[in-house]
């Protein structure tokens, strides 16, 4: 049993992320909630989903007070779609994956060479004419391996090639390339505060590049891989020959293999890297909200090595132990030592497997399961 109870002048804080295929971050928000009070009826309980950069953020940052603003763009493979930003005052949550992600593909079609980043341009756009003065960009989730060139090519870049024909959409095509002219960008870019918010910190090319690491997952095969890798070294060149060192700085920097290389194109436009977590932690006012808390769960759908490295977990766990403040988690999966979760700042982990051992039972009724789990909680930390 936890040695103190936290349900007097402090609370309890909800700062979970999704548990991917099964529950949003504000359903396991609800959920948490829902269990807690079943044991501790009176218990204040404020609720702050989170997110890395990847898919969810948008819904991170409404569920944080941000408006929902809609907006049809180009899907990855340039059918139109109705992507969504999020916006408050002059600051703009922007999720790549909205416009350019895996989800946007017809169901079963990859397409790793092909894929483009085009509508994740036409969004930033659109948050530019909402009058966003910072642009928080989370990466994450892409279809996409193309370097960020449809994303520029959206915000006015034109590459083209010998002969002076637009270069074909995707990382395949970048091979084409032989002239580059950003001349023509939007020029309210300059003015922004541009944020590229990343839980990946990979080059863009190479053994720990965009196409070697993330490829596959996109449906790349080892020849794709390669035809990939090299495709966008030949990108970075021609952009060196355009604008100079800084090209060739920018695609071995951290952060430019982020979400099938579009890291590398914010990286041009001027943005700073950031851990994604970190970013959003700012954005969505954790600090206010850890002030008000004695407890913070936070959680996953699976907890592993990944987790530790970037992850939502791990970044919440870190701003609340510097606060003095207990951590727990919640996960579909745990395959973390004790220990390992103690280094991290989390006390204890609690799993949908503690509770219910077959894992299909855990994806298919993770939402009940989950309340069951937070009862627990309650009982072993609230009395």
């Amino acid at each position: 049993m936890a040695d103190a109870a936290v349900h007097g002048t402090r609370g309890v804080l909800i700062a979970a992320d999704k548990f991917k295929g099964s529950l949003t971050a504000v359903q396991v928000a609800e959920r948490v909630t829902a269990g807690l009070r079943r044991v501790v009826p009176d218990l204040r309980v404020e609720a702050l989903p989170v997110a890395d950069g990847g898919d969810g953020t948008v819904d991170a940052a409404v569920a944080a007070g941000f408006e929902r603003r809609e907006v049809r763009v180009a899907g990855p493979l340039g059918d139109e779609v109705t992507a969504a930003f999020a916006l408050r005052g002059d600051t703009a949550v922007v999720e790549m994956a909205e416009a350019s992600g895996l989800q946007r593909l017809p169901a079963g079609v990859l397409a790793p060479l092909t894929a483009s980043t085009y509508g994740s341009g036409e969004l930033l756009r659109a948050a530019l004419d909402a009058g966003a003065r910072t642009i928080v960009f989370g990466v994450g989730g892409s279809a996409t391996t193309d370097g960020g060139a449809g994303m520029l090519s959206a915000l006015g870049a034109r590459f083209s090639t010998a002969a002076g024909e637009p270069i074909p959409p995707g990382g395949g095509g970048l091979a084409e390339l032989a002239h580059a002219d950003l001349s023509g960008l939007d020029p309210r870019l300059a003015s922004v505060e541009f944020v590229l918010a990343s839980d990946v910190d990979n080059p863009l090319t190479g053994p720990k590049g965009a196409p070697a690491v993330y490829g596959p997952q996109k449906g790349a095969s080892p020849e794709d891989v390669e035809t990939l890798d090299a495709a966008l070294a030949h990108y970075a060149k021609v952009l060196e020959e355009a604008i100079g060192a800084r090209a060739a700085e920018y695609a071995v920097s951290p952060g430019a293999g982020a979400a099938g290389g579009i890291g590398y194109g914010a990286l041009i436009l001027g943005a700073r890297f950031r851990a994604g977590i970190e970013v959003m932690l700012d954005v969505l006012g954790f600090v206010p909200a850890l002030a008000r808390a004695s407890l913070v769960i936070t959680g996953e759908g699976s907890l592993d090595e990944q987790t530790l490295h970037g992850k939502a977990p791990a970044g919440v766990a870190a701003a609340a132990r510097a606060a003095d403040r207990e951590v727990v988690a919640v996960c579909g999966r745990l395959a973390l030592a004790p220990q390992v979760l103690g280094r991290a700042g989390i006390r204890r982990a609690y799993a949908l497997t503690d509770v219910e051992p077959d894992v299909s039972k855990c994806i298919a009724d993770a939402g009940p399961i989950l309340e069951r789990v937070a009862e627990h909680i309650a009982r072993d930390f609230l009395l």
